[in-house]
């Protein structure tokens, strides 16, 4: 049975491939530059174009949607949400047509309205799970919110079943450097994204899981790194920052912001990766 996989030659749509490759599924591997995936079928597909995305979809029984701008940067924002929510609308249109049993699609905890923000923003209580309010402010934001939405009106029209992972910044051993470590002093990426990551090879591990699970409609559910990206306790940056806050479990030593109970709950799966580990791999 054929998983497609959108945005297939992207930092997260590759690792997917290679993670489902390793579990023995057979893999189309769809983006609009081709990947580099051996043992994976490449197709070539721009996926704000319908028939593209039909032609690409077609024999499909599982769909891991990636493809994405993963940022409102570099990029107007008329464009990031207009190809985002293009390319997921006609994802699923071409799912319910191919009667696909499963779309497991990348979200973002952006929902919130983290981490690009024009405006302050605070969380209405720590840590976030499936409950807080989400309110986002930008395009980024506010694409992948529709996303979801798009999903789940499918799901209510057809026999398909989604999962939704709702991912912070994805991180290798080889990007940590410069794009975390280097930059933990900015509010504008400490703070603004909650101090929150997840190792990419963990992600993979996550839409793997979500393939096969039992799900009725559409789930959306947060993922996190074990930790925070920084080397002070939790509770002493959610002091600083926020002051007074409501929190709801306790945030002993490195804990994370986003609760992933229900991702653990519905996938089985949780991440184990730390960039704490990263220095013994790139060595």
């Amino acid at each position: 049975m054929t998983v497609v996989v959108t945005g297939a030659a992207g930092l997260l749509g590759s690792h997917v491939v290679a993670a489902l490759l390793a579990a023995g599924r057979e893999v189309r591997a769809v983006d609009r530059r081709a990947p580099s995936a051996p043992g994976a079928e490449v197709v070539v597909a721009d996926l704000t174009s319908l028939g593209d995305t039909v032609q690409a979809l077609q024999g499909a029984s599982f769909v891991v949607h990636t493809a994405a701008h993963p940022r409102p940067t570099g990029l107007t924002g008329a464009e990031v949400f207009r190809t985002n929510v293009l390319a997921v609308y006609n994802v699923v249109e071409a799912s319910v047509l191919h009667r696909v049993g499963r779309l497991v699609n990348a979200s973002s905890f952006s929902v919130l309205g983290f981490p690009f923000n024009p405006r302050p923003l605070r969380p209405a209580y720590l840590p976030i799970d499936e409950d807080h309010l989400l309110a986002p402010q930008e395009a980024y934001g506010l694409s992948k919110q529709l996303t979801e939405e798009i999903v789940s009106a499918a799901t209510r029209r057809s026999d398909l079943t989604a999962v939704s992972l709702r991912m912070p910044w994805i991180q290798t051993p080889a990007t940590f450097a410069d794009e975390v470590a280097a930059r933990r002093g900015e509010p504008c990426v400490a703070a603004a994204n909650l101090w929150a990551y997840l190792d990419a090879r963990d992600a993979a591990q996550a839409f793997l899981a979500a393939l096969d699970r039992p799900v009725s409609g559409h789930a959306a559910v947060y993922l996190t790194a074990p930790d925070t990206f920084m080397d002070e306790d939790t509770e002493t940056l959610v002091r600083a920052t926020f002051g007074e806050i409501e929190l709801r479990k306790p945030l002993a030593g490195h804990a994370p912001l986003l609760d992933a109970t229900a991702a653990e709950q519905l996938l089985g799966f949780r991440a184990e990766r730390s960039w704490r580990s990263y220095s013994q791999e790139v060595a």
